[in-house]
């Protein structure tokens, strides 16, 4: 089966094109939907095999990055969102929808010890949460433009499973800076290995803080999280945009490789497999 993609568009989103192709080199079909034909139900939910929030600037992000996508992720679409979520199926929002996805709870996401923990099979109504984390403005005081290198290092994660190489992709964004509430929900975030990506150095060696290799001041040089079952990701940097070799900004000096096209790869092959 040839899974089908479901891209989200809302007024303000401008990465929903190059997420497409992504998809469509990583083996699935894909269809662009703006919010308001899922509302008035012209398009279904459950006609799609993976889920995908694109980057851009949703609503102007009005009252803050992600925000009011997040709250109609919440009130509109709660129903469609869980569904995908808890059927196991794979999520993946990227720079404005990993914001959205984190200001609406979906991320990180908790383990309870009492929770209906279904793994492969799917996610349990536990993993949606009062947030405990955010995604604030850069430490550098502005908006990062620049290439960056992602260390992969969740194997939970069903898009960075079995990744050994690092990604190197831009980052584009204001508010990246991902915090937790406290010190226990970042332990909690290594227990259950749901830091998916880390910024890196060059060589593939953690950031460690350092600017510019972590662009924005993460905490613990955070670039992407899971949800504890690992079919939900959301990441701050865009590997969509680094598909094609050309697509290297030094291509011409002969440099190649580090694609983000293994990353989509993954949440297809694992999308067909259901």
């Amino acid at each position: 089966m040839t899974p089908k993609a479901l891209i989200l568009h809302a007024h303000g989103t401008n990465r929903d094109l190059e997420a497409a192709q992504a998809f469509e080199l990583a083996g699935a079909q894909t269809k662009i939907v703006p919010l308001n034909e899922l509302r008035s139900g012209a398009e279904r939910w459950v006609d799609y095999q993976i889920l995908c929030i694109p980057g851009g600037f949703s609503y102007a992000d009005a009252l803050g990055a992600g925000r009011l996508l997040a709250l109609d992720l919440n009130a509109y679409f709660a129903d469609g969102v869980r569904a995908f979520v808890e059927t196991g199926k794979p999520v993946i929002g990227i720079c404005n929808g990993f914001q959205a996805l984190v200001k609406a709870g979906i991320l990180p996401g908790e383990k309870s010890e009492g929770s209906n923990h279904r793994s492969e099979e799917g996610a349990s109504t536990s993993d949606f949460q009062h947030p405990t984390s955010t995604l604030t403005f850069n430490e550098s005081g502005h908006f990062e433009c620049r290439w960056a290198t992602l260390a992969p290092a969740s194997q939970v994660c069903v898009w960075t499973r079995s990744l050994a190489k690092p990604i190197y992709c831009p980052v584009a964004h204001g508010e990246g800076n991902f915090v937790l509430a406290d010190p226990e929900a970042l332990f909690n975030l290594h227990a259950h290995d749901q830091i998916a990506l880390l910024y890196a150095k060059a060589d593939g060696t953690r950031a460690h803080g350092e600017y510019p290799f972590n662009p924005n001041g993460s905490t613990a040089d955070v670039a992407g999280v899971c949800n504890p079952h690992g079919n939900v990701l959301g990441l701050m940097p865009h590997p969509e945009d680094h598909i094609y070799p050309h697509q290297h900004p030094r291509w011409t000096r002969g440099e190649r490789g580090r694609k983000g096209l293994k990353l989509f790869e993954n949440g297809v092959k694992y999308a067909a497999q259901m």
